[in-house]
């Protein structure tokens, strides 16, 4: 008689040891006010019982190498090193037969119609072997703003969920990422032919969109034949994530769906999500950026929501809702995959009416809120709330500034509370200008104003980030976050542009910076410290003609040296 995939799932994790280790290391430092919580994982209580089980096919061959004009490849492969950091990445096929969902405010999902069939996919990108597989699983709703598959999610957060043994799985739940111009089916005919989510083109809504997600999550939960997870154990937990139009869906999944499907253990609300229920245990977290408030893609009715047991709402001053960090990860893909890049991705015309794209580091602040909410469902750790970000006025939102035009309120990061660029989330011109943000870099003058020396500077920074580190706002391990040296990167890459550091020198600092980021984001917080040390040397010594273009460079470098020493002596 053959062996389930349940009952090899649950053999293997009778042999995969220390998921109580692996967890912690997820979660990262307890909270003070909750330190008394307890340490020992609770069973998940998600067990999706009334959720069909799809039929799994895959994972799905590659026929052409990725970038191919044949697309015989999944759509926005990632182009990071999985195998280098112990991971994989499969496309599967997912078939089966679907309830439709009326979804309305607060209420109950109404049933449309029952037994619909439909076929879409799923990417998983996760450790390729038990030892590194922290137990969770990060559903991210694919966003379709743009009329095709974005995995925003992912992109902000991959390198937290790497580093700290997350499974990631990207769902295709609605109908413009499988069926408009530009979606699935027409990227690539071949591959994605068989995959169809309006039953013949008879559902022309998304209704179907909520029970395709549920039955995504319990093929990875519970797979009644091909394993999307591979040979990792069942995950311990589950939570779902998603941006902007993604979160709006998931707040209508949490309001309408999840009570009756119970498949999730939290919800993750990135970038919006509506008014959510009252009367439900399951953990959610919002985080919104700035620009989120300001345009009111966050509702007033939704912020006004008050942090309860089973809510945290989070807002980050200065930051936009689609930031630096998101245009630079997700560009080269699209423009390998659809043909061009993104609006303010660096090099191509701007069209806002200020630089756009907020550079305050908010992807930090969401690699928090996904190990707060493990601890909050594994330890019933509740996180820390936050102050909101304040208003003038909240129809229409306007956000309270102070005389540099930075947000009042809020969680502030140090690239906000000390700010070497003025940050926002609001920006105006065609297209997403007023959802990408602005930043303008503060001028010479005014730089020398508010940091007559460079330590004046590196201390107010690293009180800045050492404080969101211990308020919870940070996840355990920031500093290994690689901003920090991009960041410095495209600050050096500016001042040639400019005219003011030489390539030759230019060259020089890069190549130290370089080789601290290899030690840093791999946790060697002594070595990468030296190697800044050599960089701020040479800029001493080298950029000799222009004093405010060396103290440009100087003060990220001495920050996060200081920060890299700091973090080596915690962890003594």
């Amino acid at each position: 008689m053959p062996v389930s995939s349940t009952t090899r799932r649950n053999t293997r994790r009778c042999l995969t040891l220390g998921l109580v280790g692996a967890l912690a290391v997820a979660t990262g430092p307890v909270h003070p006010a909750t330190a008394a919580a307890p340490t020992t994982p609770r069973p998940s209580t998600a067990t999706g019982a009334t959720v069909a089980n799809p039929v799994v096919a895959g994972p799905i061959a590659r026929t052409t190498p990725v970038g191919d004009p044949g697309h015989g490849y999944p759509f926005l492969a990632t182009d990071v090193n999985l195998a280098a950091a112990g991971y994989v990445e499969e496309e599967f096929f997912l078939f089966g037969t679907a309830t439709r969902y009326a979804v309305q405010g607060t209420q109950n999902a109404t049933t449309l119609g029952t037994d619909q069939p439909y076929g879409t996919r799923l990417v998983v990108r996760r450790p390729a072997n038990t030892t590194k597989f922290n137990g969770v699983v990060i559903a991210e709703w694919n966003n379709v703003s743009n009329q095709w598959d974005q995995e925003v999610d992912w992109f902000q957060s991959h390198e937290h969920l790497i580093r700290s043994g997350y499974a990631w799985v990207g769902v295709s739940a609605q109908r413009a990422g499988l069926h408009s111009a530009t979606g699935l089916k027409a990227w690539s005919p071949t591959r994605y032919g068989p995959l169809d989510v309006t039953v013949g083109g008879t559902v022309t809504d998304d209704s179907l969109s909520y029970d395709i997600f549920s039955q995504a999550v319990k093929a990875v939960r519970n797979p009644t034949g091909v394993d999307p997870l591979g040979k990792l154990p069942a995950p311990q937990y589950v939570i779902a994530t998603g941006h902007s139009q993604s979160a709006g869906r998931l707040a209508n999944y949490y309001n309408g769906v999840q009570q009756s499907a119970n498949v999730l253990d939290a919800v993750v609300l990135h970038g919006g999500g509506g008014v959510l229920r009252t009367d439900l245990t399951t953990p959610v977290f919002r985080i919104n950026s700035e620009g989120d408030v300001a345009s009111g893609i966050l509702p007033a009715a939704a912020r006004a929501q008050a942090d309860s047991p089973a809510l945290r709402s989070w807002e980050v001053a200065g930051a936009s809702h689609g930031d630096w960090k998101l245009i630079t990860d997700y560009g080269p893909l699209r423009k390998r995959d659809i043909g061009s890049y993104p609006g303010g991705y660096p090099g191509e015309p701007q069209t806002c009416t200020l630089p756009s794209l907020s550079r305050v580091p908010q992807h930090m602040v969401q690699n928090a809120v996904y190990d707060h909410t493990v601890a909050w469902v594994a330890r019933q750790v509740a996180p820390p709330s936050a102050p909101p970000i304040q208003t003038t006025t909240t129809t229409p939102p306007a956000i309270a500034r102070d005389d540099l035009g930075l947000a009042l309120g809020g969680i502030r990061l140090a690239q906000h509370q000390v700010p070497l660029r003025v940050n926002s989330g609001s920006n105006t011109g065609p297209g997403f200008c007023f959802l990408d943000g602005s930043s303008v870099p503060l001028t010479d003058a005014q730089l020398a104003t508010r940091y007559p020396t460079v330590g004046a500077y590196v201390d107010a920074s690293v009180a800045a980030t050492l404080a969101a580190a211990d308020a919870g706002y940070l996840p355990a391990s920031f500093t290994r976050d690689p901003a920090w040296y991009s960041d410095l990167r495209y600050l050096i890459a500016e001042y040639v542009a400019a005219g003011r550091i030489t390539e030759y020198v230019a060259a020089r600092l890069t190549d130290r910076l370089q080789r601290a980021e290899q030690a840093g984001t791999a946790g060697n917080a002594a070595r990468a410290g030296e190697l800044l040390a050599q960089l701020a040397d040479r800029a001493r010594q080298r950029i000799t003609g222009d004093p405010a273009a060396r103290d440009a460079v100087l003060r990220p470098t001495e920050a996060l040296i200081a920060l890299l020493h700091a973090a080596d002596r915690r962890n003594r």
